[in-house]
């Protein structure tokens, strides 16, 4: 949806000039979602990358795929059948383990929706229906939402990169808090996706 991105790119630079001077320097949005993928697989990826720098989450992605190479990624049945040595083999801590098999189980139990049932949830739907399982917040959720539903308008507020992006953006001394970033960013609707994906590109750098 880049004419949507485009839009949002716009809509946000025009909010004042510290905005527009950060989208000018960084450029058009070039989000990345992978649309498609289910919510179970969301769930577990985004698991994997919890607390962890991308490097790290991708090698433990990377390792837990390698233990299934017949197919693209392991399927619920096959993470609950799978010898728990195996996966903390992969870079899993036992609490992350015990929150996968219990994705993969609500999976089987239908708690975790197939991707049309999903795509067709309003967002806190979502959101409520899937924090109820162990280990699964709404970060997590919210990733889920973003890149694999393709969300324009979720702002995780919970996230440090957000929260550090906006800080350095206005140059404040210390972080917005949660409900400080949930209510300046109202200001960014509809695009808070787009928002928070800029924000991203300022505390990395």
């Amino acid at each position: 949806m880049p004419e949507a991105y485009q839009a949002a790119s716009a809509f946000l630079a025009a909010l004042d000039a510290d905005w527009q001077r950060h989208i000018s320097a960084v450029g058009p949005c070039r989000h990345q979602p992978h649309p498609a993928r289910d919510p179970y697989e969301s769930l577990v990826r985004a698991i994997a990358y919890q607390q962890l720098h991308a490097k790290a989450g991708d090698a433990i992605i990377g390792r837990l795929v390698g233990l299934f190479p017949e197919q693209p990624f392991p399927r619920p049945e096959q993470i609950l059948a799978c010898d728990v040595a195996r996966l903390r083999s992969c870079g899993f801590s036992a609490s992350k383990i015990a929150t996968i098999q219990g994705i993969a189980q609500a999976t089987l139990d239908g708690v975790v929706p197939d991707y049309a049932t999903a795509l067709a949830m309003a967002d806190e739907a979502l959101i409520e229906r899937l924090i109820s399982l162990r280990g699964v917040g709404r970060w997590t959720v919210e990733m889920l939402l973003i890149y694999s539903l393709e969300r324009l308008d979720i702002l995780p507020a919970d996230d440090f990169g957000v929260r550090e992006g906006y800080r350095r953006l206005k140059g404040l001394e210390v972080q917005p808090t949660r409900k400080q970033m949930i209510d300046i960013g109202q200001a960014w609707r509809p695009y808070r996706t787009v928002a928070a994906w800029y924000l991203w590109r300022v505390a990395k750098g």
